[in-house]
């Protein structure tokens, strides 16, 4: 039989490719223009099943190997773009949203929500520039100067000028016109090309390697070493350190449990609850979190050994 790799309650980046590639094809529920959501429902469910009796496949309304084969000739995600899809999801920023300064790092932006206080989204935006020169005064017109002088000064003064222009409670929000300026930005391929290099490069080879370290050999151990380097710094390291003495001493689920109860424990008591209820998620593959519930496996997330 062959395996499930997505089905209903997957949302993001693979879910609207799955409804555009099954748009193309003709096979939609609704409103054309409306169908890709990025959310699978049970429109998308519908119109699986009407794809799968046209080519004379078993009717089960997910996507297994023949039904992504019959909507695309690409090959399926990789388990870095599954993973990313996942953490994108809490995340919650998508590849365009801008926050301002509600944790200290100035400004947060992209697919798994880069910062200005690292200094990974002047360095994204350099890139997509030297890429593709002229994107930044095309994309932000008056602001691309306003952006040039701001992150040509110190790092610590680029985070007091963007504490400065953030708003709203707890200082998430920012203007309207840097709002819609980066989600422009997110738009753009180039940009959207370098934000998936980025997290490719600097997190999900380091979180692969982190999960060797610790003999996480399954998808979800690699998907939930992906999201503790996406989200935690020193309370993931000084995690891994702690638990790499048990590394092949316990079973892996436990050990995927030890790790997500050890981050969220060292984590700032201000955001312990939330990491440690996004850390069970993909530590167990099945939870609720920020009320909705998870099944990661229709997410392509399982414990299927890492390939």
């Amino acid at each position: 039989m062959s395996r499930t790799w997505f089905a209903k309650g997957l949302r993001g980046m693979i879910a609207r490719r799955i409804q555009m590639d099954l748009l193309r094809q003709g096979f939609f529920v609704g409103p054309a223009g409306k169908f890709a959501d990025g959310i699978f429902g049970n429109d998308t469910v519908t119109a699986l099943s009407r794809l799968q009796v046209a080519r004379a496949l078993p009717m089960v309304g997910a996507v297994d190997t023949p039904t992504w084969q019959q909507l695309t000739h690409d090959p399926l995600p990789t388990l870095f773009e599954r993973c990313l899809s996942m953490t994108a999801e809490f995340e919650g920023h998508g590849f365009g949203l801008l926050q301002g300064n509600f944790d200290g790092a100035g400004l947060t932006w992209g697919v798994i929500g880069f910062t200005l206080s690292n200094g990974e989204i002047q360095k994204l935006l350099a890139e997509a520039e030297a890429a593709v020169p002229g994107t930044l005064d095309r994309v932000l017109g008056p602001l691309a100067e306003v952006w040039r002088a701001r992150t040509a000064l110190p790092r610590a003064q680029q985070v007091v000028w963007a504490d400065s222009i953030s708003t709203g409670p707890n200082n998430a929000d920012v203007p309207p016109e840097w709002k819609a300026a980066f989600a422009r930005l997110g738009d753009e391929p180039v940009i959207k090309r370098q934000q998936m290099q980025r997290a490719y490069d600097a997190y999900f080879v380091p979180a692969a390697a982190t999960a060797r370290k610790l003999q996480l050999n399954s998808e979800l151990g690699v998907a939930l070493a992906f999201d503790c380097h996406v989200q935690n710094g020193k309370s993931r390291v000084r995690a891994v350190a702690e638990l790499t003495r048990l590394a092949g001493q316990l079973p892996e689920a436990e050990m995927r449990l030890r790790l997500a109860n050890r981050v969220a424990d060292l984590s700032s008591p201000k955001w312990r609850q939330d990491v440690r209820g996004r850390k069970i998620t993909i530590a167990s593959g099945e939870a609720t979190f920020r009320g909705r519930h998870y099944v990661l496996a229709n997410w392509g997330l399982d414990d299927f050994p890492a390939a």
